[in-house]
């Protein structure tokens, strides 16, 4: 071992680097492995294996690929101790390898056959066993001379089930950043702790290396809301898509040895998800705030509400299962001011730990989000989230987070209900009511369908303890109706609504205890549009103005309609105006939509609002040519079903 570390301690000063100059308790039933990322003159990643009491070393350029295709650069280096493995802080200027150092992954690993032989041999077969490094790898050293002190290996995933092609999924770019805070008070098992965790969290490398802020564990959090949208947000940079769960929304509050289950208005449900109290508290994390989502999945793997709402009823909740998609707190940070696209890399990092099938993290799919809608809507799903990635994470409803239903959908207070008709039992139909902007209840129409006999029984059992004389709506017959306490909620999605504000085609899908009654009120779908920049802040677009048939389909294969590039030309003008403005412009128009006929147009034929006519000699003997000089000439043209504008490079003199 002496002989093995001599390089590594040639090349540093251990009374100017942090560095440890030995240490570490060889573990040969459990041999360690260590991913670092390392900030050095250049980005890489320092892949260690325990073996014969050092951590044989590698450089790898670009990271570990999890596509069997992809065979990554890995350079040999000097042995490193095995107290390496702790390692996570700031390398001094002046020393070897100066720069900044994290944990990117760590656990252990087991040689597939004999490991001495194999490190000889130059071919290393192995499994591994970590928070993002999982299933069979193999180290191949490359040809060359046995005299090389960097001999060049080729680190490659073999085709197992954790497989996944490179374009699919880059778990460098998926998972940035530490494991630390994902073990802090809850050490990986199968690693030797050299020093307490406790004191090497106060260096100040460790601290710089860490996403969030400090800070204690809040007692309670109030979950962010996603606000309803009437259709894709324009753009996909920045916004990543997920299902849309049909179930019960939960918080899962981890401080220590104890788990509590929370649902959006901070009832504590822990006694009745025991199963899922008890999978959190495998978790590695010891100090975390989990926000996801309670369903019930059917045997085509759909979440079912109603199935669900008879599991609590029926107390037979063993079957539920969480999906997680945000993550707060964790490991004594506050990640709310952390971008989403940060938080999900520490969530997946935490949710791939779970040994517990009914822990789950919530995927983003990268097909484009129509597709995702069209597929979610055959499925019989709810519909889609929108998440903007570059989001904080705020306790209220926000338009950074976007629902995309597939049908009209939402929760109703029940005000009454009418008595069975024929062969039926339990009740007929349930009288349904929102609130208005004043707190008072307005009838909203009658729900009639979706019920089963069990379903029809419970719930007008439930009614006929909450019953009363008064009626507690504005609206709405009294004949045959018998009123009850507005207490209870029930999920319904219809058509449409009528032009007296019910709803029509209604269909029952399920009674919510998760929020107050008094919260309901009518969804109104907000309007999408893209974040202007900085630039188009600064010089508004104005308003659209008079435009017919903004609901028209431009582009069938997307859904986009004549509105909604009316938003996106109106958001874009600013910067669009700089390359129109003073130069000659054809218009290319689609009045039947893109897959229609499509024609140019040059001159203007008739008159429309901004756009002008040029002089005639920049086209003599012609018709003058068009000019879009501002805004509202932009708009214009969007009103004429111009869906590209083709400019000249030249500028009028």
């Amino acid at each position: 071992m002496a002989d093995s570390l001599k390089t590594y301690r040639k090349k540093r000063d251990f009374k100017v680097t942090p560095e440890p100059a030995e240490g570490g308790e060889a573990n040969e039933a459990a041999r360690a492995f260590v991913i670092q990322k390392h900030w050095a003159s250049r980005l890489h990643y320092d892949f260690r294996l325990e073996l014969d009491g050092a951590m044989k070393s590698w450089a790898v350029p670009k990271g570990p690929s999890y596509d069997p295709a992809v065979k990554r650069m890995a350079v040999q280096v000097e042995d490193h101790p095995i107290a390496y493995n702790q390692f996570e802080g700031q390398i001094p200027e002046g020393q070897y390898g100066a720069g900044k150092v994290i944990i990117w992954d760590e656990g252990r690993w087991m040689p597939v056959g004999d490991a001495r032989k194999g490190y000889r041999d130059g071919h290393l077969k192995f499994d591994l066993q970590g928070t993002k490094m999982q299933g069979r790898w193999a180290l191949v050293r490359m040809k060359g001379k046995e005299s090389d002190k960097q001999p060049a290996w080729l680190l490659i995933k073999d085709r197992d089930d954790f497989a996944r092609r490179e374009r699919e999924f880059s778990v460098v770019d998926e998972m940035p950043d530490s494991v630390v805070p994902l073990r802090k008070k809850a050490p990986v098992k199968a690693r030797p702790q050299t020093e307490p965790k406790e004191d090497r969290a106060k260096s100040k490398g460790d601290e710089a290396a860490l996403p969030g802020q400090a800070a204690e564990l809040p007692p309670s959090l109030k979950p962010q809301l996603a606000t309803l949208a009437d259709g894709i947000p324009p753009g996909s940079e920045d916004w990543l898509y997920e299902l849309k769960f049909d179930g019960y929304r939960l918080l899962a509050r981890l401080d220590g040895d104890t788990v509590t289950l929370h649902t959006r208005n901070g009832h504590d449900w822990s006694a009745k998800l025991p199963h899922l109290v008890d999978a959190f508290g495998r978790l590695p994390a010891k100090c975390a705030w989990v926000d996801g989502e309670a369903v019930v999945l059917d045997k085509q793997g759909v979440p079912n509400f109603q199935t669900l709402q008879n599991a609590f009823d029926g107390e037979a909740t063993g079957g539920i299962v969480f999906y997680a998609f945000d993550l707060p707190f964790i490991g004594g940070r506050d990640l709310r001011q952390e971008p989403l696209r940060v938080r999900r890399a520490l969530l997946a990092q935490l949710m791939a730990a779970s040994d517990d099938d009914h822990l789950r993290f919530s995927e983003a799919f990268d097909q484009t989000p129509a597709d995702l809608v069209a597929s979610a809507c055959k499925m019989g799903l709810e519909g889609i989230i929108a998440k903007r990635q570059s989001a904080a994470y705020v306790s209220r409803r926000s338009d950074n987070w976007l629902k995309i239903k597939c049908g009209r959908r939402q929760e109703f207070v029940i005000v009454g209900y009418t008595a069975p008709q024929g062969t039926r039992e339990g009740l007929g139909a349930l009288l349904l009511a929102v609130h208005e902007d004043d707190g008072a209840l307005r009838y909203a129409g009658k729900v009639g369908t979706g019920f089963d006999r069990q379903g029809l029984l419970s719930l007008q059992q439930k009614l006929a303890r909450i019953e009363t004389r008064d009626k507690p709506v504005t609206g709405g017959e009294g004949r045959g109706v018998q009123w009850v306490k507005p207490e209870l909620i029930a999920e319904v999605a219809f058509g449409d609504w009528t032009s007296g504000g019910h709803i029509r085609h209604a269909v029952f899908q399920g009674l919510r205890t998760d929020k107050p009654a008094r919260e309901i009120t009518r969804e109104k779908a907000a309007a999408v549009t893209r974040a202007p920049t900085a630039k188009a802040q600064a010089k508004p677009a104005g308003k659209i103005g008079k435009l017919t048939h903004p609901e028209r389909v431009i582009d069938p294969s997307t859904g986009l309609t004549k509105l909604d590039l009316a938003r996106y030309y109106g958001l874009v003008a600013p910067l669009l105006l700089e390359h129109l403005k003073s130069r000659p412009v054809s218009f290319l128009r689609a009045p039947g939509g893109i897959q229609g006929e499509l024609f140019f147009q040059k001159h203007l034929e008739a008159a429309m609002p901004g756009v002008k006519s040029l002089p005639p000699k920049l086209d003599p003997g012609h018709p003058p040519l068009l000019e879009v000089p501002t805004a509202e000439a932009v708009l214009s043209a969007v009103q004429m079903n111009v869906v590209e504008f083709h400019t000249w490079n030249a500028v009028k003199t």
